[in-house]
């Protein structure tokens, strides 16, 4: 230390002694403190100009000397020291900078000059050489040559050697009195990089639009942080004002669809004792500048701009193993774009969200709807609404004629299918003519069925998560958006809803056979003007109106879209009673980590994995946010410490359950208070979480070793007392099983359908789909075929079906012909 403070003193020897108090206190200052807390550097600030900028040299001075890697702690404190100084006023002359920028390593009289330009405050020495120039209108021939020397060096570069480029540009165009064409070189590593490139090389310098062009491109250079400045909104609407809209707008459109269709490359990194993979998509320069183009899109983003947005936002958002989303700051520019695009840049908007599955982007993208909403006079559900595409289809239904050919595009539970006709006679398939003749419109067939899929699966899950808002929607809106929708309508009218009225009476009906009728099938006064419409959730309606609904689905065959009169209900216990605040009714389970990740965000619930890096953190909870009764639901777990207990990643391979809880602000929420829907939508989450994430539904779990503490509570969920989930898929065996082959040989009996096989007798867990044989309840190990069809499509279900369901009666239909199984390992449990 003292050897590098003689160095740095030895033409300014009154600098050592300040530099001997002041390097320590820097070094020794505690993280929050300021350096302008500090004694010395205030003593320091009370000085002229002239001995800060003596001082300036000093410290840049030991900084250079400051090579060895030991001193690299000096280096930066010091260079902490000289940057504060630089955002000052200095009495330094242009040899002075000129001294300084030698210092940093800026010396182009050798072949490779320094680029570690981070560790030195080059930036803001170039401020005080743009002051300089401005207070005295010219700069020395030298000063000129170095600048130059460092625009060719810093040209093309990314991060602050680019942030250099720009400001030794407009140094140069302040002092030349003639804003010259600035020289704009893109990093080439990438196809968008090399397409700018060859835009700018074509570009007629005798032409006036040359100038806005590279100055507009210049700016996109300097698209660092989360929004645009006001400043550069100026200077990018300047430029395009000179370039013209519909020229930018052309252009733009081809550089979004090459960045849309723009490979994920990866590379193989072969370190030696080790290699990794990485997937890259846009250089870190290129990747600003891409922000840079979407900004300059805000207010000339039209319909056929903005979908390409919002294609590219999803792109962006695609995850990447071990790095998180694929460009994250580019993805956020286009929502932020599409945010400010009027109601159509908002309603695709809220066709993006739930494609993207980072949890803090759904949020980032519902703060943009409202914000946007209450500017537009509506809430964030009616902009939703409005964003649904009909997909040009009426009442479920679009005819698109192809010559001779005619092509019907029909949305029929839940599933977009085409069917093809010549002359009235049905194909099998697409003609193989039309793909030379109509290659263009085949595609664009093609992307109207998945979207229409897409659509429909988006819209039924937004509809099933919504029974907890219990919004009421009026009727002209509910008809424009819904029941006339040429997509929608399918969806909502095989639903019940509840039409409140003006008078404060209502009435529960469903559209049947071109009418609303009620739980028997009689008519109902249509809805008015006046008449609101609410989603009908059980827990509204008694007993015996629930059941009047069950039997006119199964007197009608009609299949609801989701389940919603079979819908299972969650009504308060008296345990919960007397816990007053908390629920352990799915408490002590356990459960696989990531499963249940997967599917609370899918429910919309917040939730962070749990590592073993987080120690101190033996608790902690999935939350569900209820903004419609200012509620939020808590479902705590913890994390389950044992043998093998997390993977290589350092996340724990399993957690046990505890509480559900709902606060407001923070304070816990009587269970009696919750509203009885929003508790019952709250738990059925919750069963859910634990009833597919269960290590007790995994049939290999126990065989595969699992947690040895933890056999007998797979041994007595597997086996054990039915949920309500699984309580309702009782109901439907009973009615199902008879209709099936299988029904002369099982039996509903308790918590089992049993199955009489030419063998043995099988006793198949109604809850877990697990199966125990007689006589001695020896457990039978079947591993479903996940791929394989579900057996329960020719069999009418008035609700969709869930998994287990379909997974019990394929193990029905295999085990009553038990003697001629095939599968060697099922064939040694059964024989054994």
């Amino acid at each position: 230390m003292s050897k590098l403070l003689d160095d740095a003193c030895a033409e300014a020897v009154e600098m050592k002694p300040v530099l001997i108090e002041l390097v320590p206190e820097v070094m020794n200052k505690k993280y929050r403190t300021k350096l302008n807390e500090l004694p010395a550097y205030q003593a320091v600030r009370a000085t002229d100009a002239a001995y800060q900028g003596r001082l300036a040299l000093a410290i840049a001075t030991a900084m250079h000397r400051c090579s060895h890697e030991e001193h690299w702690r000096v280096r930066y404190n010091m260079g902490e020291v000289l940057g504060a100084l630089l955002r000052g006023t200095l009495g330094l002359e242009e040899d002075d900078y000129l001294r300084l920028f030698k210092l940093y390593g800026l010396d182009f009289s050798h072949a490779h000059p320094c680029r570690n330009l981070w560790y030195f405050p080059v930036g803001l020495t170039l401020a005080q050489v743009g002051r300089l120039a401005k207070k005295q209108g010219q700069l020395s021939p030298p000063m000129l040559t170095f600048l130059n020397q460092l625009l060719q060096h810093t040209t093309g570069l990314s991060g602050d050697e680019g942030k250099i480029a720009l400001k030794v540009q407009e140094i140069l165009n302040q002092v030349t009195g003639v804003e010259t064409l600035p020289t704009i070189v893109f990093a080439d590593g990438d196809p968008f990089g090399q397409q700018l490139n060859e835009f700018v090389a074509h570009l007629d310098v005798a032409s006036s639009a040359t100038g806005a062009w590279l100055r507009l491109l210049q700016l996109w250079q300097k698209a660092n942080g989360g929004q645009p400045t006001a400043k550069l909104r100026k200077e990018l609407e300047a430029a395009i004002a000179a370039i013209g809209v519909e020229a930018l707008r052309h252009h733009a459109r081809g550089w979004l669809e090459l960045l849309i269709k723009m490979p994920v490359e990866e590379k193989v990194h072969d370190m030696g004792s080790y290699t990794y993979t990485s997937l890259t998509f846009l250089m870190e320069a290129n990747a600003i500048v891409a922000k840079g183009l979407v900004w300059a899109m805000q207010p000339l983003a039209d319909n056929t701009i903005q979908p390409l947005l919002a294609n590219l936002a999803v792109k962006c958002y695609r995850k990447i193993p071990g790095k998180g989303p694929l460009a994250a700051g580019l993805g956020n520019a286009c929502l932020l774009t599409l945010a400010e695009g009027g109601l159509p840049g908002v309603a695709l908007l809220a066709r993006v969200r739930p494609k993207i599955k980072q949890t803090n982007t759904q949020e980032l993208i519902a703060r943009h709807i409202e914000k946007a909403a209450r500017e537009l006079g509506v809430s964030p559900a009616e902009v939703e609404d409005m964003a649904v595409p009909d997909c040009a289809l009426h009442e479920g239904r679009a005819v698109v004629p192809f010559g001779e050919y005619t092509a019907t595009l029909t949305l029929t539970q839940g599933k977009a299918d085409v069917a093809w006709e010549k002359a009235g006679q049905p194909l099998k398939s697409a003609p193989a003519a039309l793909k030379a003749t109509h290659a263009a419109d085949l595609k664009q067939l093609k992307e109207t069925q998945a979207q229409a899929q897409q659509t429909y699966t988006a819209q039924r899950e937004r509809l099933d998560r919504s029974f907890v808002e219990e919004r009421r929607i009026p009727w002209p809106w509910f008809a424009q958006y819904y029941f006339h929708h040429g997509l929608l309508s399918g969806l909502v009218r095989p639903l019940i809803w509840r039409l409140q009225h003006p008078n404060g009476a209502y009435t529960d009906a469903l559209w049947l056979d071109q009418a609303w009728r009620d739980a028997h099938g009689q008519p109902v006064p249509a809805p008015d003007e006046q008449t609101q419409l609410q989603l009908w959730h059980p827990v509204m309606a008694s007993p015996d109106q629930v059941l009047a609904w069950r039997a006119l689905l199964e007197q009608h065959q009609l299949r609801q879209p989701l389940k919603q009169a079979f819908r299972e209900v969650y009504l308060l216990t008296p345990p919960e009673e007397r816990t007053a605040t908390y629920s352990n009714r799915m408490a002590a389970h356990i459960l696989k980590q990531h499963q249940f990740n997967s599917l609370a965000k899918l429910r919309g619930w917040r939730y962070s994995l749990l590592g073993a890096y987080d120690k101190g953190y033996e608790s902690d909870k999935a939350s569900l946010a209820l903004p419609a009764h200012n509620l939020q639901a808590e479902f705590w777990v913890s994390e389950v410490n044992a043998d093998a207990a997390w993977n290589d990643t350092g996340i724990w391979n399993y957690i046990s359950t505890d509480q559900v809880r709902f606060v407001r602000s923070d304070a816990p929420v009587p269970l009696p208070q919750v509203p009885p829907v929003v508790f019952s939508e709250v738990m059925r989450d919750v069963d859910l979480f634990v009833g597919v994430a269960s290590v007790g539904n995994d049939p290999l779990w126990r065989d595969n070793g699992g947690l040895v503490q933890y056999r007998n509570y797979w041994e007595n969920y597997s086996f054990g007392e039915l949920g309500e989930v699984a309580k309702n898929r009782k109901l439907a065996l009973e009615r199902l099983v008879p209709r099936l082959k299988i029904g002369k040989v099982s039996a509903i009996q308790d918590r089992f359908l049993v199955v009489k096989g030419k063998l043995r007798t099988y006793k198949i867990h109604l809850g877990s789909g697990n199966i125990l044989m007689e006589p001695n309840d020896e457990y039978l190990c079947i591993v479903p075929d996940r791929s394989a069809k579900a057996v329960t499509t020719d069999v009418f279900l008035p609700f969709e079906g869930d998994a287990v369901l379909s997974i019990i009666l394929s193990k029905a239909l295999l085990l009553m012909d038990d003697n001629q199984i095939t599968d060697e390992t099922i064939n040694r449990q059964i024989k054994r």
